[in-house]
């Protein structure tokens, strides 16, 4: 199979949507396909041009998101490339101005094309102080994919939800998790000391991209609770962002460790007890998942991995969405009832031993293959 996948954010960038389209291109490369990547060039492409099948557009920074880059309308372009090197399916991971051009030009030339729902965007709105465009843009999503033949979602509930909502052709494939590195063997004491939590003390972490649309208020809240009933609470927030000054001006007494990779990133996962996600704009959420694998009490909203895998009370601690009071009780009963919290813990772990990355990008791939023959796998697809 020949899969042009197209993405508007790659590595090194370093974000969810980024790193799951990296492990997907590397598993269809070692499976045999051919994989051309369509993506904005980056600064690190300078003077090397990207791999040989790389297709590499202008693109800009995002406003808010210097670090993050989005591609050029490029239809032209890969129009021609298309009917030179003509792929069995188009894959289009993103919804910016680069995947909509990709649509057209495969629409243009009678490709199949199947696309990724990763971000609900139109809750972003609400944080950047511009709720009017919600509904603008929860219209142009739904147009967007279903001119798709296909649209990839990461979990069950997720494909209902968009189906009612009259997204088109909906496939659930959902995601994995690497529990040879997100494991609670990567726990570190000289790390703990080094936070400032004391022998027996309580590590509370958040993880992930220092933003408004990350809901960081909320997490805010939920520890001033934790720490009104354990003093010795520590709060460290791992990742950068837009919100980093204002947070670490509020907040003095916190860790700030920045963005950690690899087995310094699992490390700081298993070295915590308590992992706080207060976000609701995510679609699955990697964190939650790495969270729950590093044996981590998982304090979340009732969406997304936290839903797909966590059993409230058994091995996470939900809350319905919208309810941010009972978040923070949540935490706050989590962190000074040291049998639940030893319990959440010990269960975490299992509730995504099942999660390989192996199986759920074998869906993916199937998924692929009988969409570049015409056919869907599932009869609700």
């Amino acid at each position: 199979m020949h899969v042009a996948l197209v993405t508007e954010t790659y590595p090194p960038e370093l974000n969810g949507v980024s790193l799951t389209v990296r492990r997907a291109v590397e598993y269809l490369r070692e499976r045999g396909h051919t994989v051309d990547v369509v993506r904005p060039r980056q600064a690190a492409d300078r003077g090397r041009g990207g791999r040989g099948d790389d297709v590499l557009v202008p693109g800009m920074g995002l406003p808010l998101y210097p670090g993050v880059r989005f591609g050029f309308p490029a239809k032209p372009r890969l129009v021609a490339r298309w009917q030179e090197r003509r792929p069995n399916v188009v894959h289009v991971a993103t919804e910016g101005p680069l995947g909509a051009s990709a649509l057209s030009a495969a629409a243009a030339l009678g490709i199949c094309v199947t696309t990724d729902y990763r971000t609900h965007f139109h809750r972003y709105s609400g944080h950047y102080g511009v709720g009017w465009l919600a509904r603008p843009i929860q219209a142009y999503l739904r147009a967007f994919h279903n001119r798709a033949d296909l649209t990839f979602v990461a979990t069950a509930a997720l494909q209902r939800e968009l189906t009612a909502l009259g997204y088109l052709r909906i496939a659930h494939v959902g995601r994995g998790v690497d529990t040879d590195l997100f494991n609670p063997a990567r726990r570190s004491e000289a790390l703990r000391q080094h936070w400032g939590v004391e022998d027996g003390g309580l590590a509370v972490v958040y993880v992930g991209r220092l933003a408004p649309e990350k809901n960081l208020g909320l997490a805010e809240r939920a520890f001033e609770r934790i720490r009104e009933r354990c003093r010795g609470a520590r709060m460290i927030w791992v990742g950068e962002g837009p919100a980093r000054r204002r947070l670490e001006r509020r907040h003095r007494d916190h860790v700030f460790a920045g963005v950690r990779r690899g087995a310094d990133l699992a490390a700081h996962y298993a070295s915590a007890d308590l992992f706080l996600f207060p976000s609701t704009t995510e679609t699955f959420g990697n964190v939650t998942v790495e969270a729950l694998a590093s044996g981590l009490a998982v304090v979340a909203f009732d969406e997304g991995a936290a839903a797909q895998h966590g059993i409230d009370g058994v091995s996470a601690k939900l809350v319905a969405r919208g309810h941010d009071d009972d978040f923070v009780a949540a935490a706050a009963e989590v962190a000074g009832t040291p049998a639940l919290l030893e319990r959440l813990r010990t269960k975490a772990p299992h509730a995504v031993e099942a999660l390989t990355w192996p199986s759920v990008l074998a869906t993916f791939e199937s998924h692929l293959l009988a969409s570049s023959h015409g056919y869907r796998l599932y009869a609700n697809a």
